[in-house]
């Protein structure tokens, strides 16, 4: 081989492998800092191998996208989960999560929406993917919940972030991590920017009329997110983990978030640490009941379902109980954080586990007696966009309350707005019924049909009668996500059955057509043909009446009840297992007991009742005497027949 061809070839590889180290140096610093929660730094190593190399790895593909995602840069995000998406190898079922949640800052929600039915066929049991899938018309369900606010910015934001607006005393609390020359704080690795701090200012203020909060609460640390009740002037806030001036880590070196209680003194405020805080995990963002029974917040303590759940713990003068989970209702595997219970019980606060409009929504549930917490409702525009917001806080006196967002922000910094409530919001789920009955061939309206509205057990919630051009409606509201019947009986046709399944839609109205086909109560056929009746059947040896037994018997009684010349003649089997007397012995008991159920159980008068047991004489196969027969065949055997007389 030529040997300035081989010179070239290795200076090749040589540089190839320098690079490769280079690259790999790059790419370890990134991982160190992302471990570290800092963000923009592993971003800016990740961006110089991403723009050199062709095919730059997953991994890190997937870490560029996360170091926008937990910055609320969604846009950003769902540009390198793109790249993520587009390749041949499998993309991890979380991925596809935050790729379809980012998509929504884009407004592309057709598209978010196809990528969460993979991430539904990936990960069904996922409660966010059931979420979505019991939900398919969520954009439908925010549509009825919006236009129930107005909303504006306040005048006192900064070019930073301004967030965790909360009442106090005559003016409001906010945290803010903007400019202050004359004592600046160390910038946090997250996201590059100054820590936090509370700020007061009272409504009507301008930026320049704030006032930096209690020197003794803030501190060089992150201050923010605080609850304050008037009655015992106390504040419970959030605080990174430094008390007494001690810096705290948990086991891998992260300083994790704390809750702190400060009581208001004549000259001073006392700060104490909450019982319930731990090195090892955050707990923060409070708020407190009405009545100042309880203490909601967010954590990420073990045992939680998602990234962050909410909690409640009982207040006992300076005591605290066990925090409570606030269950599947509101909590997934995402993260719900920033809670507000309003003095009505309504608990407000974020989540991107829940199906919303893109980012942090908010979302409202009704909190009720014992432990009782309703199913979330997207509060709906415009207090939510496609961006993050959070933070929301609404007096029910006056209507009037704030909320952060990073909207309408290209530096991504989160900004307040004022809100005023103007309608009121859905809390509750439910739907209504009605609909035709129509002749099957004909399709012309059947009045006076008999319809019966059945619960998921099958019981018989209430019945109406259609009008004069065969329609019906129920006043009782279906609850949302249930299952139910609906029965519809009418002389000279056959009865008919439909079930029907509820959404997630609140105040939907849902409207069926039942067509009834022909048919009468014919002398000498069987009841059980004319209701479509399953087989009534014993158990072996027993006289007693099965539950499965028990609904197909209801549907006897009803229509005894609807049609009240009817008479029928029950008639009662056994299979041949047994003696031949023995078996006329049971099978009298057994048409006992069917005739005393319908009677009872009915109010149906015994006179339209007649029967008797007829044993082994008339088995429906050939699983007589001494013919070896399965279980199966045997049970057709043992059954009760109805037999019309006359109508």
């Amino acid at each position: 081989m030529n040997r300035i061809l081989i010179l070239i070839i290795s200076g090749l590889f040589l540089l190839n492998f320098s690079s490769s180290f280079a690259q790999e140096r790059l790419e370890k610093k990134g991982n160190k800092e992302f471990d570290k929660y800092a963000f923009i730094n592993a971003r800016e190593y990740y961006l110089k191998i991403a723009n050199k190399e062709d095919e730059p790895s997953d991994e890190l593909l997937r870490k560029l996208g996360d170091s926008y995602y937990y910055t609320g840069d969604y846009k950003n995000a769902a540009s390198w989960y793109k790249k993520v998406y587009q390749r041949d190898t499998p993309i991890p079922a979380e991925y596809l999560y935050r790729y379809a949640l980012s998509l929504k800052s884009t407004g592309d929600y057709s598209y978010s929406d196809k990528i969460m039915e993979e991430f539904y066929e990936a990960k069904g049991s996922d409660y966010r993917a059931r979420l979505f899938d019991n939900n398919r018309d969520y954009l439908k369900e925010i549509e009825l919940q919006s236009g129930k606010f107005t909303m504006e910015k306040v005048n006192f934001n900064s070019p930073l972030s301004d967030f965790a607006p909360t009442f106090y005393k005559d003016g409001i609390l906010f945290a803010s991590n903007r400019s202050r020359p004359q004592m600046e704080k160390s910038t946090h690795a997250w996201n590059q920017q100054p820590f936090l701090d509370l700020y007061y200012v009272s409504p009507d203020s301008t930026s320049e009329e704030i006032s930096l909060f209690n020197a003794k609460i803030n501190t060089k640390f992150h201050e923010s997110t605080a609850a304050y009740i008037d009655s015992t002037n106390t504040l419970f806030f959030t605080r990174n983990n430094y008390f007494k001036k001690q810096y705290g880590e948990d086991e891998e070196g992260v300083n994790r978030l704390k809750l702190f209680k400060a009581t208001a003194l004549d000259y001073d405020w006392r700060i104490e640490e909450l019982s319930f805080n731990n090195d090892n995990y955050s707990v923060a963002h409070p708020t407190v009941s009405a009545d100042g029974k309880y203490l909601y917040f967010s954590s990420d303590m073990p045992g939680g379902y998602g990234q962050s759940d909410l909690y409640r713990v009982e207040i006992n003068g300076d005591r605290y109980g066990i925090p409570k989970n606030l269950g599947k209702q509101i909590n997934t595997e995402g993260r719900e954080t920033f809670p507000f219970v309003s003095s009505d019980n309504q608990l407000f606060f974020s989540s991107d586990g829940h199906v919303g409009l893109g980012g942090l929504d908010v979302f409202v549930a009704q909190i009720g007696e014992n432990d009782y917490v309703g199913p979330a409702y997207n509060v709906g525009r415009p207090i939510n966009s496609k961006q993050d917001d959070f933070t929301f806080v609404l007096s029910n006196d006056t209507k009037i309350g704030y909320i952060a967002s990073n909207r309408d922000n290209d530096a991504g910094n989160d900004d307040i707005y004022k809100i005023e409530q103007t309608g009121d919001l859905i809390v509750l789920c439910f739907q209504l019924l009605k609909g035709k009955v129509l002749d099957y061939n004909s399709k012309a309206p059947i009045p006076n049909a008999v319809v019966s509205l059945l619960n998921q057990n099958n019981e018989i919630v209430k019945t109406v009668y259609t009008d004069e051009t065969g329609s019906f409606s129920f006043e009782e509201q279906l609850g949302c996500m249930q299952n139910y019947g609906i029965r519809v009986t009418m002389k000279h046709y056959e009865n008919t059955e439909k079930n029907i399944s509820t959404g997630n839609l609140p105040s939907k109205v849902i409207e069926e057509t039942i067509l009834l086909k022909k048919g009468d109560f014919v002398t000498g056929t069987d009841l059980g043909q004319v209701l479509k009746l399953a087989p009534i059947y014993f158990d072996f040896d027993k006289s007693d009446i099965r539950p499965d037994a028990e609904i197909e018997l209801q549907k006897v009684i009803e229509a005894m009840q609807t049609f009240p010349e009817l008479k029928i003649d029950v008639r009662s089997h056994t299979d041949s297992r047994a003696p031949e007397a023995y078996n006329l012995a049971l099978s009298e008991r057994r048409n006992k007991a069917t005739i005393k159920y319908i009677i009872e159980k009915g109010n149906i008068d015994p006179k339209r009742l007649s029967g008797r047991g007829y044993g082994e004489e008339q088995p429906v196969n050939h699983c007589t005497d001494g013919v070896e027969c399965s279980f199966e065949e045997h049970q057709l055997n043992r059954r009760s027949e109805f037999v019309i007389l006359n109508k």
